[in-house]
């Protein structure tokens, strides 16, 4: 008999019975569940149960925390439910159905990037390390990088650079074959489709194409002499990559898909294997570098023209950095924070900027979380479930993963969040004064300033410490005010 039988029954009966799942899987710490109808989950007695350490409802999908032994649990609930076993996609595609269509939309956005995210933070740390190795001249004579110091570094940086230029200037590779396969066309030409956004045989590298952009003249001239222009169809067609940006990616990406799915429907079954990817790429081609490049390019510098303006404008910069801390926190309870991701890139892709102002704060943000949801490790010592949850959720929180501290502990008690996002509004407001910016994306936490760029350290070290400790000793302060509201000693 499993240990988790009876706290399967109970969870079966708090979340609305069999009749109430439409189907049921697992991720690493968590049940995901796509209900019939969510009211019919009682959270209170579901957040009661031992095993439990949180709940909440994301893009569509009802969500209970069960930590590392989720897998045990998965198998015994299932049993004692009578139901069968479900794929991810599975339960996704019946969550979709009760989402609007802006929530799909940013669904689809985070199923792109998740696939993505082993080789992104592995990009943001390698960048991290030759910020150490590279950029920070204060070795030696307090003005020399290691790099000038000793051949060993500088051979290590060399090295380090074989793999991070690998993920992000050939990032467009990764996010088209992640969009074909999130769209459901074949991933080998997903693959073959990013590889001829950022082809350095054929296309201007876009940082080349950025920093000329501005003088028309100049930029005229780059491109008739290197030959990366196109004549064809009276059609004067600049060849420009589209190195480290992913909106370009993921429009080309979606029209292949469609594309690909038209013709598989109409051409003979002899004829597909020679016909139909052919035609994908070759249609593909031609609407990505005459319409859908350009458009999705222009797309996206207006994008980050927004965020430049909110985050770098002097004066307004202070506000900007306070709101996003203040507002990046509840953004995550809804999902919408999934969408920064192509924000950061495009930022990076800058090539005014080459950095992006939008990573520091969120992992001021998750560092913010993570010092509210140690201070509850202490506040409730003397509930031992809470204790256990608090200290576990502290050590995810300081990696990036701030669900658990979220949801198993600041929002339940609420004033730890507030605690959480005011800090995190503080911070956000130091790194805009010193205009922090990260060369790449990490992991969102603690090990984040290895993502900053050197000279920046400074200022993000007193912004982290602001988000860290300030929201540490602000739930302290919150907590008597909340045990004043509820008469509580």
């Amino acid at each position: 008999m499993s240990k988790y039988n009876e706290e399967s029954k109970r969870l079966l009966e708090y979340i609305g019975g069999k009749e109430n799942i439409i189907s049921v899987t697992h991720c690493a710490t968590r049940l995901r569940f796509a209900l019939v109808d969510d009211k019919k989950a009682d959270i209170k007695k579901i957040g009661e149960l031992d095993t439990v350490k949180g709940t909440f409802v994301n893009a569509g999908q009802f969500q209970v925390i069960i930590g590392n032994d989720v897998a045990d649990f998965y198998k015994t609930f299932i049993s004692t439910a009578g139901l069968e076993t479900a794929s991810k996609a599975e339960v996704k595609k019946e969550a979709l159905k009760k989402q609007s269509f802006i929530q799909k939309m940013i669904a689809h956005l985070a199923e792109i990037f998740v696939p993505l995210l082993p080789a992104i933070i592995a990009g943001g740390l390698i960048l991290g390390f030759r910020n150490i190795l590279g950029d920070m001249k204060v070795f030696g004579n307090g003005t020399q990088s290691l790099t000038e110091l000793h051949t060993w570094a500088a051979t290590l940086n060399d090295f380090l650079w074989w793999f991070g230029n690998a993920i992000f200037p050939f990032l467009p590779a990764l996010v088209a074959w992640s969009t074909v396969k999130k769209f459901g066309g074949t991933e080998v030409l997903g693959v073959v489709l990013g590889i001829m956004l950022v082809s350095p045989e054929f296309f201007m590298n876009a940082y080349q194409y950025g920093s000329l952009a501005a003088d028309h003249a100049a930029l005229a001239e780059a491109l008739e002499k290197g030959n990366y222009i196109w004549h064809i169809f009276g059609l004067n067609i600049a060849k420009v990559g589209y190195q480290a940006q992913v909106l370009p990616a993921i429009f080309s990406g979606i029209t292949l898909c469609y594309i690909e799915k038209w013709f598989t429907k109409r051409v003979p079954e002899i004829l597909k294997l020679v016909v139909v990817p052919f035609m994908a790429l070759f249609i593909t081609g031609i609407l990505t570098v005459t319409i859908i490049g350009p458009a999705a390019r222009e797309i996206g510098n207006y994008i980050a023209l927004i965020f430049k303006t909110l985050m770098l404008t002097p004066g307004l910069k202070y506000l900007g950095g306070f709101a996003f801390g203040l507002l990046y926190a509840p953004l995550v309870v809804t999902g919408l924070h999934h969408t920064f991701l192509a924000v950061d890139f495009q930022l990076i892709a800058d090539p005014a900027l080459q950095g992006t102002m939008i990573w520091p704060m969120i992992a001021l943000s998750n560092i913010a979380q993570s010092g509210a949801v140690a201070a509850t490790y202490f506040i409730y010592k003397k509930d031992k479930k809470q204790e256990s949850l608090s200290a576990s959720a502290t050590i995810s929180a300081w990696l990036g993963v701030t669900e658990p501290a979220m949801f198993g502990a600041n929002l339940k008690y609420m004033y730890p969040f507030v605690a959480a996002i005011t800090a995190s509004a503080v911070a956000g407001l130091i790194s805009a004064a010193f205009g922090v910016l990260a060369g790449g994306v990490g992991i969102g936490g603690l090990p984040a300033i290895l993502a900053i760029k050197a000279q920046y350290w400074p200022g993000y070290i007193l912004a982290m410490a602001v988000a860290l400790f300030g929201s540490f000793f602000l739930t302290f302060a919150f907590k008597k005010i909340y045990d004043k509201k509820h008469g509580l000693k």
